[in-house]
């Protein structure tokens, strides 16, 4: 009555055979979303810097910069000058933000130093971003 299948299964053949394209590891993918999330902070904190210049954004971004370079091994992040227009209360929850997801991948991936700097650098945004709205 039906007619029998003349061709392989198209799953019975893939789950046989070595993959053409290379895997990374969950670490792997942990840290390029880690540096992902830290150079997005980076880029709120030089915005952040060329509103308000102070050091302890200063100490801040040199610190997500060794991060990066760490994670990316050896690749420098690209820093761009920004403009010195913006909100600084909405950057400030931006980087608060940015701050939270980077805590949660980094405790995800037991990474103590960037967890101890993305808390840092939540509890400092949070009181600029309470600062600023006063």
């Amino acid at each position: 009555m039906y007619e029998p299948i003349r061709t392989k299964s198209v799953h019975s053949t893939m789950a046989g055979t070595p993959s053409d394209f290379p895997h990374r590891s969950r670490e792997e993918e942990l840290d390029i979303q880690l540096a992902g999330h830290l150079s997005a902070l980076l880029a709120v904190t030089d915005a952040l810097r060329s509103l308000q210049p102070a050091e302890d954004l200063d100490a801040a971004a040199e610190r997500l910069a060794e991060q990066v370079t760490r994670l990316r091994g050896g690749g420098t992040p690209v820093r761009a000058v920004a403009s010195r227009t913006g909100d600084s209360a909405a950057l400030h929850e931006r980087a608060h933000a940015l701050a939270g997801r980077a805590l949660v991948v980094a405790a995800s991936r037991a990474d103590t130093a960037v967890a101890i700097l993305a808390a840092e650098r939540m509890d400092a945004h949070s009181a600029a971003r309470s600062a600023a709205l006063a």
